[in-house]
C-alpha cells in the first residue's frame, strides 16, 4: 500500500489500483472526534488506576508472604516487575481486541479505538497500541502527545505508527449500525 501523495487532501490509500479512503472523515462527521484528546487523558488515568491496584496487591502478597515464610517469599520481587509489564500488555490487548474495542477507561469515556479503514481493534493491536505509547512517551518526552493538536482526526503519534484512530463511541452508536446476519 502507498500513500496517494497527489496533494487532493482526500486522505486515502491505494491498493492494488484500487483508492480506499479513510472510513472516518473529521471534515463529513467532526463530531467522532470532538473532545477525544481531553477524554482520552481521562480514560489514560482510569485505565492506570485499573492497572495499578493488581500490582499494588501484587507487592504486598509478596512482602506479607515473605515475613510468613521468613524471607524466603521475598524472592518473589523479582517477578513483580515482569509480570506488571506483561499484565498491562495483556490488559490493553484484550481490552482493545474485546467486543467493544476499548479499554475501561475507554469505555467509560465513551471511546473506541478503530483502524483507519473502520475495522474494530484486535489483541495484537491492542498490545502494540500499548507498548508503542510508552516507548514514544519514554524516549520523545510527553510533548510527544501535542501531535493530536495538530491533526484533524485527533491521532496521536503511536496512532499514526499503526494505522488507529480514537474515535467517540457515543456519537457512532447514534449512527444507523449495519443489520446483523446471524
Amino acid at each position: 500500500m502507498s500513500y496517494d501523495g497527489s496533494g487532493s487532501g482526500n486522505d486515502a490509500w491505494r491498493s492494488g489500483g484500487g483508492v480506499q479512503p479513510h472510513a472516518f472523515d473529521p471534515l463529513t462527521q467532526p463530531e467522532l472526534f470532538r473532545g477525544v484528546l481531553t477524554r482520552r487523558v481521562f480514560a489514560f488515568l482510569i485505565d492506570l488506576v485499573v492497572l495499578t491496584v493488581p500490582v499494588v496487591l501484587g507487592y504486598l502478597f509478596i512482602a506479607v508472604f515473605g515475613v510468613i515464610t521468613l524471607g524466603l517469599g521475598w524472592m518473589l520481587f523479582w517477578l513483580a516487575w515482569p509480570a506488571t509489564v506483561v499484565w498491562a500488555i495483556v490488559y490493553y490487548g484484550a481490552s482493545i481486541g474485546g467486543p467493544y474495542s476499548a479499554t475501561l477507561g475507554m469505555r467509560v469515556m465513551d471511546l473506541e479505538l478503530r483502524t483507519w479503514y473502520g475495522a474494530p481493534g484486535y489483541f495484537v493491536l491492542g498490545a502494540m497500541h500499548a507498548v508503542l505509547f510508552w516507548v514514544s512517551i519514554s524516549f520523545l518526552t510527553p510533548l510527544v502527545l501535542l501531535v493530536g493538536l495538530f491533526n484533524g482526526r485527533r491521532r496521536l503519534l503511536h496512532d499514526i505508527v499503526l494505522g488507529t484512530v480514537v474515535i467517540n463511541s457515543s456519537v457512532r452508536t447514534q449512527i444507523a449500525q449495519p443489520a446483523r446476519t446471524f
